[in-house]
């Protein structure tokens, strides 16, 4: 199918990431000499225990919070601002911290700043506007896109799609899990996989449906005790492998959120168990980037072959073994115009030949 890979292994990044604690709110002076806010990344919502985890946290002088306290994943999607600047080449999803806050990319106020110290590019839109300028950018590029966008609304880069908060940890653990597995059966290895840290774990958070265990919980057990869960040997070598990036802050939801695409790839590829198909599914769909576009899946393959006029069937009954629909080379040179919202052209290339992306989406 489509969306199962064989992931790769790449050895352990040593490559450092950004120091800065993942509450800061970094000041950069602007040219009238007055300190601006520029965000690699804003608290909106910690919760409760934010307050005694911050004090083993250093932060800059200027780090500021945002607080407000979370009690429930309904409270806590509806506390995102609808409305926020946005970028095809940002993450625009809120990202959560270890400490249960949420980190965007942009504060409120800096839409027409200039581009901050942490290098963080200028927001172009907003998340209530990118989806209709991404889509107009793909009709005028190509007019026999339209039908196919008013068949097919694209509620993830809505601006409701936009507001649904992530746990980069997590997305990427599920990624993991349901490498080279059917959607069912990865559903049933996290079930499980939740359910080896019920026991023992807070009371209100381990009833929540939305409870997932976090990398402080996974790293220090055995990879044995992972395997419960219905876990091979590497799978689970992999999430305890990330779990320790995690907590080691090699890997942050900061460095996430102010990282460039190809930093993302980079880095992130460098974990074991993450190849470059899972990444770039990651930066779709967990983080919301824009101009993401895989050129090695084989459902994009074939859409994108069938949307050029080929003919699908005889292309496949005329190869054999390992072979694509379209070249990697052609690929790029035909999706080149739709930049910087590849994204939502692989989406609807998808579309085309009717892939369901519900696996990769519900990680």
């Amino acid at each position: 199918m489509a969306l199962k890979r064989t992931l790769r292994s790449a050895r352990l990044s040593d490559a450092p990431v950004s120091h800065l604690a993942e509450d800061a709110v970094v000041h950069t002076p602007t040219k009238n000499g007055r300190n601006s806010p520029k965000h690699l990344g804003t608290i909106v919502t910690p919760t409760n225990n934010d307050t005694a985890d911050n004090q083993s946290t250093p932060l800059t002088k200027k780090a500021k919070l945002q607080a407000k306290p979370v009690n429930s994943k309904t409270e806590a999607s509806n506390s995102i601002p609808l409305e926020r600047p946005a970028g095809p080449h940002s993450t625009n999803a809120p990202l959560k911290t270890p400490r249960g806050s949420r980190l965007i990319t942009y504060a409120l106020d800096v839409a027409d700043s200039s581009p901050s110290k942490s290098g963080l590019p200028r927001p172009t839109t907003s998340t209530s506007q990118i989806l209709d300028q991404a889509c107009a950018h793909l009709i005028k590029a190509d007019p026999r896109l339209q039908p196919l966008i008013e068949k097919h609304h694209c509620r993830l880069f809505s601006a409701e799609g936009l507001a649904e908060e992530v746990d980069p940890f997590q997305s990427l653990c599920s990624g993991i899990m349901a490498q080279q597995v059917s959607g069912a059966a990865a559903s049933s290895i996290k079930k499980k996989f939740v359910d080896l840290f019920r026991e023992g774990a807070d009371t209100t958070q381990s009833t929540s449906e939305s409870f997932f265990p976090s990398a402080a919980q996974i790293a220090p057990c055995e990879v044995s005790f992972l395997r419960g869960a219905g876990l091979s040997c590497r799978k689970a070598e992999y999430i305890k492998g990330l779990a320790e990036k995690f907590i080691s802050g090699e890997l942050t939801a900061a460095m996430l959120i102010s990282a460039s695409d190809e930093e993302i790839m980079e880095k992130l590829t460098a974990v074991r168990g993450l190849g470059l198909w899972s990444v770039q599914m990651f930066a779709c769909f967990a983080l919301k980037r824009t101009d993401i576009f895989s050129t090695g899946d084989l459902g994009v393959q074939r859409g994108m072959a069938a949307f050029m006029g080929k003919n699908i069937q005889k292309l496949k009954a005329n190869k054999g073994g390992k072979w694509k629909y379209m070249s990697e080379a052609d690929m790029l040179q035909h999706s080149a115009k739709f930049a910087p919202y590849r994204s939502l052209f692989m989406w609807y290339m998808w579309r085309i030949e009717d892939v369901d992306v519900a696996a990769i989406e519900n990680t």
